[in-house]
């Protein structure tokens, strides 16, 4: 009995022994070449790889930029720099990666006066900020975070806001708008700025002196309390950065073209890889390969024989170029018919190797067992993770609730059918980003098209508030709403499954100047009217109010047919049955929040008809929502177009495409209700379902026989059509337009839209 106990504990010990053997990678071997011959192959304890070089000659430029890295032999240890100084921690070619160290932006005050403002710009030509290694940082108890620069060619604005009261409503390693906010990154973003803002000079917030935000490397942040109470001296003194993740590619062509003009850097036993809203093209290994892709000698054959296969006995393996025969694979048994290299005859003379052999097979099948074990025990391992998540995000609260209703209401998607359904949330599955989250297109077994949306985050103490919004969206049934198919709870952050529209936004046809003359006059009413009788149905018509809270054109998606379906109800929120507002903390897109939202945090359905209004101006006019081409008061797209109509100047910003003389009334007539739902108090606005009904009048057969729409455009139109529509002061849609609820420092550093 000890001997065999000895015998167990043994072949455990070698079980042990041997995982690391049996799941060893290629590569272990030598390392690649990585840089080119002759050239000096470190800065200090960073490795510089070709196409990047510190010496001439040793690095790749062409057309006004370069690869060149410079080398600060001045520090202990060396330290490279690229571009406008920056830091250089990594560079990898296998994944066309340059990770740099970056300068934080900073805004410091003091008794209500700034004493020190860093806005950090960072430019590095046409290599682009990474929108799967990094995240935008905000922080503070009184700041607005900007951040922006150049994505096909035109500008681009995101951001995030963040408020606190004390320093206990803050949670450390908790990111969610309470002193601390967050932003995905869209991929291919060059010539970036940081900038902050404060709502009142951090006059509220003493305890908090500086706001500080930065794109920053995913999972290397972690936000605390401490990081609020910092002041100018601490980062005057400290120089504080944070690493930064940008994708790098060779030149501006891509590979069928670098190929075709005979300049293509990628060398032998490579391919040419093109990246997503990048310019240029990246060179890989082929599989079996290893190596630097750009040096001359190209990609180096793995010989699999010395790095790890599949074979019973090393002498069974045989090298290819590119991959490797296995004459004897392991665990191979023969058919019981067929002789084979590894089975022999057995002769009596090889009695004592076949009980030698013996004990080797036991050995063999007790790994297997302890293998088997093993994988089991990360099954469960990972099992009780999912059912974790599971019970976290409400999943048993939510099977309560389904039960007794009808199944086809909402189906509960495992982990792993929507990691099947998107290749494992491949890259190439990806069709929207937003503050809320990533949207994946997937197909189901049954190959039904699906978008499948990723939250960025969930609020532990929200999810019986997020189980019951669930519920009430799954039962919407309105043919101009994206049907919520179903959810799956098993993630950390819960995943909603939504029905596949393949036609794109209502933002994506406006931004483009081919597919906007698609958009008529007759089919942007349409879309108009359809959007407002769902925004009217979700105020009204179901049991219990949805206010939808980002309400703009990129959350409407248009069919074959340009049927509008409204989409995103990620920030959306139930409406209280005693109460009609709601304190919340601001959330929406910049250029269509409500301005008396934004200076009360009180939400309300006129927020929504507020957000629709800015909508009503972007199908009128295709104009950019916020600009920086427009004089400073007017770079929000309802002052600008407010100002307009004020100036008797409308038709200068109407759309040319759409104005005709068989057009014009319809136009202006929804120019002025467009007017009555950008007032700037949520009482002066109509509701939406007084918004729905005079859309769909306007559209059926007008109101006014006008011809012109100069200086006869006045307020008292927007009575005519609102009739019975009273207001508190019996002022009806007032033109007045200046107000403190605007501030146009607010949009001082945005752009975006068309």
């Amino acid at each position: 009995m000890q001997n065999s106990t000895h015998h167990i504990h043994l072949t455990l010990i070698i079980f042990w022994i041997l995982i690391p053997l049996i799941t060893r990678v290629h590569g272990s071997g030598s390392s690649p070449q990585v840089i080119a011959p002759h050239c000096q192959p470190k800065c200090g304890n960073i490795t510089i790889p070709y196409p990047f070089g510190i010496q001439e000659g040793c690095y790749f430029k062409d057309k006004g930029y370069n690869f060149k890295i410079f080398c600060n032999q001045s520090i202990t240890p060396p330290i490279p720099t690229f571009g406008s100084n920056l830091e250089v921690l990594k560079i990898s070619t296998t994944h066309g990666e340059l990770h740099i160290n970056n300068d934080i932006s900073f805004d410091c005050y003091n008794k209500n006066k700034s004493l020190l403002y860093n806005s950090r710009w960072v430019n590095l030509e046409t290599f682009t900020i990474s929108s799967t290694k990094n995240i935008l940082i905000g922080i503070g108890c009184d700041t607005l975070v900007l951040f922006s620069g150049i994505r096909h060619n035109k500008n681009y604005n995101t951001g995030c806001m963040t408020s606190c009261s004390t320093l206990s409503d803050v949670t450390d390693n908790v990111c969610n708008g309470v002193g601390c906010c967050e932003a995905s990154l869209p991929n291919g973003v060059t010539n970036i700025t940081t900038q902050i803002q404060s709502f009142n000079n951090h006059s509220l917030v003493p305890f908090n002196p500086c706001s500080i935000a930065f794109p920053v490397a995913k999972d290397v942040f972690k936000f605390g309390q401490r990081n609020l109470t910092k002041d100018m001296d601490f980062y005057l003194d400290n120089n504080v950065k944070v690493p930064v993740v940008f994708n790098w590619a060779i030149g501006t062509q891509n590979c069928s073209i670098a190929k075709a003009n005979g300049n293509s850097l990628c060398k032998n036993n490579t391919i040419c890889d093109e990246l997503d809203n990048q310019f240029g093209y990246i060179c890989k290994c082929l599989d079996g390969f290893y190596g630097n892709p750009y040096l001359h000698q190209g990609c180096s054959d793995i010989d699999e024989c010395k790095e790890g296969n599949d074979c019973e006995k090393p002498e069974y393996c045989v090298n290819k170029i590119g991959g490797y025969d296995c004459k004897c694979p392991k665990n191979f048994h023969g058919n019981g018919t067929k002789t084979h290299p590894c089975i022999s005859d057995t002769k009596p003379w090889l009695i004592p190797v076949v009980a030698t052999s013996g004990v080797a097979g036991g050995i063999i099948i007790l790994l297997v067992v302890g293998f088997i074990l093993y994988w089991q025990h990360g099954e469960r391992q990972l099992k009780q993770i999912r059912d974790t998540y599971f019970q976290q995000n409400g999943g048993f609260l939510l099977q309560q609730k389904l039960s007794g209703v009808d199944v086809d209401l909402l189906k509960i998607f495992t982990a792993q059918d929507l990691e099947i359904a998107t290749n494992n949330y491949n890259e190439n599955c990806i069709i929207g980003r937003g503050g809320f989250g990533i949207v994946y297109k997937g197909i189901l077994p049954d190959n039904q098209r699906v978008a499948i949306k990723r939250s960025l985050k969930m609020d532990p103490g929200q999810v019986e508030q997020f189980i019951n919004e669930i519920l009430i969206l799954s039962q919407i049934n309105n043919r101009n709403v994206v049907k919520l198919l179903g959810c799956c709870l098993e993630t950390e952050v819960p995943l909603l499954v939504y029905e596949y529209i393949k036609n794109g936004t209502l933002y994506d046809h406006l931004e483009d100047a081919v597919k906007a003359t698609f958009l008529s006059w007759s089919t942007r009413l349409k879309i108009a009217v359809e959007v407002a009788n769902v925004l009217s149905y979700l105020h009204n018509t179901i049991s219990t109010p949805v206010i939808h809270r980002d309400m703009k054109s990129m959350n409407v998606l248009l069919d074959e047919d340009y049927t509008a379906k409204v989409a995103d109800f990620g920030a959306s929120r139930l409406v209280p049955e005693d109460d009609s507002q709601l304190a919340t903390m601001v959330l929406g897109t910049w250029g269509y929040l409500d301005p008396e939202y934004m200076q009360t945090s009180e939400l309300t359905d006129k927020s929504d008809v507020y957000s629709f209004g800015v909508v009503l101006v972007e199908l009128l006019t295709r104009k950019r929502v916020i600009s920086n081409d427009r004089p400073e008061i007017e770079k929000g797209l309802a002052m600008h177009f407010l100002i307009k109509i004020k100036e008797g100047r409308l038709l200068n910003i109407l759309d040319k495409n759409i104005v005709s003389e068989g057009t014009i009334e319809q136009i202006t007539q929804v120019a002025n209700l467009a007017k009555c739902c950008l007032m700037l108090k949520g009482e002066d606005r109509p509701t939406m379902k007084e918004v729905a009904v005079e859309l769909e009048t306007i559209s059926r057969k007008g109101c006014h026989p006008w011809k012109t729409i100069d200086a006869s455009f006045h307020s008292e139109d927007c009575e005519a059509l609102l009739q019975g529509f009273s207001r508190s002061d019996g002022g009806g849609c007032s033109t007045s337009i200046e107000s403190h609820l605007y501030n146009p420092t607010l949009f001082s550093a945005l752009d975006g839209g068309r």
